[in-house]
């Protein structure tokens, strides 16, 4: 008779940052509820993206009796070994991978790790975002030609503000762009929300809420200094961002994503770079990964690029990744699976 309630784990990443450790295996044992058996898989998976693993026989049989499966992501092969599977756990934010029809249409739950990513991310936007209002690229630019050269500073070529004279819009104003308000707004910049369910209410750090719709991103384009992309990628947010949109933004703004490529029409956004109509660009995701050596966002001083790497942070990931995952454990194993927190809306896509 199989075990009733069966725990498969598939967190052996081959990013060393992104790979279960020792303390941390030993710590989903620990937190077991009584009568659970967790089967942790040693094949080498995939950390990138949401769901991309190939399956590999030891994961394939792991999940055949799993109840619970906690990986990154999770794809149809392994879905369909999975016979018994009522809730599956990513330790990605996006699960745009793992919304493959048959686990959209099927009663198993999906919880997601948005939110354990939010404080490095944050960080990392206000380091670009302050990196270019504080013309530091054209300072880098000068010190590898060796010039001692004031000029671009003092006579306005190099456009220098303070955050407090900065309104940046954020889309996608959850817990990752409530992170993102909140440092911006610690340094004097105004933040103006948009959020798909307003709803739920105005998360600390934003001024306001501006209404959801295009023609509200619109108006709103118009003002923002600093745009911000935070919102998953869905259908509706697919494209948001267009040659179109990017016109409405002032000269000389900023516009930074770390959601996901397919939000922004990085072409026309490099075209505005290039001609100068635009300040610069903070990205740490692309429409294809890796970025294309030809791409020539590579050459744009004015733009900081980093290859997905804004929620590194190695010594804090598997705390906060564990302590919500323990705790939507705690809920499933009480029957309290409506309540766990991360639930993914399937039909919304997050």
């Amino acid at each position: 008779m199989p075990n009733p309630h069966v725990l498969t784990v598939d967190l052996h990443a081959q990013a060393r940052t992104w790979s279960l450790t020792p303390e941390g295996e030993a710590a989903i044992h620990a937190a077991a509820p009584a009568g659970w058996t967790v089967r942790v898989v040693k094949e080498t998976t995939v950390s990138d993206g949401d769901g991309g693993r190939g399956p590999g026989p030891e994961v394939l049989a792991a999940i055949a009796e799993a109840e619970v499966y906690f990986g990154f992501g999770i794809t149809r092969p392994l879905f369909e070994a999975a016979r018994r599977l009522k809730w599956v756990h990513s330790a990605a934010a996006g699960v745009g991978g793992a919304l493959f029809p048959e686990m959209r249409e099927s009663p198993v739950l999906l919880t997601n790790s948005a939110g354990v990513h939010a404080v490095p991310i944050a960080e990392h936007v206000v380091a670009g975002v302050m990196f270019l209002v504080r013309g530091l690229d054209v300072a880098q630019t000068l010190q590898r030609a060796g010039r001692w050269d004031k000029a671009p500073f003092v006579d306005g070529s190099a456009p220098v503000r303070e955050m407090g004279d900065c309104r940046a819009l954020i889309i996608g104003a959850g817990g990752l762009g409530g992170e993102i308000a909140k440092r911006f707004t610690a340094l004097g910049t105004r933040c103006t929300g948009i959020r798909r369910r307003p709803a739920l209410g105005t998360p600390p750090g934003f001024a306001r809420l501006a209404e959801p719709g295009g023609d509200a991103l619109d108006r709103e384009l118009a003002a923002a200094d600093i745009l911000v992309l935070a919102a998953p990628a869905t259908p509706e947010t697919t494209g948001l961002i267009t040659a179109e949109r990017l016109d409405r933004l002032p000269r000389e703004a900023i516009v930074v994503n770390v959601s996901r490529g397919s939000l922004l029409d990085e072409d026309s956004l490099t075209q505005r770079l290039q001609a100068g109509r635009l300040r610069g660009a903070v990205l740490d995701v692309f429409r294809e990964e890796p970025l294309a050596s030809s791409s020539p966002l590579w050459q744009l001083p004015q733009v900081v690029l980093t290859p997905h790497v804004s929620a590194v942070s190695p010594a804090r990931f598997w705390e906060r990744e564990l302590a919500l995952f323990g705790d939507n454990w705690r809920r499933y194993a009480a029957g309290e699976g409506a309540r766990m927190r991360n639930l993914v809306d399937k039909r919304a896509g997050y």
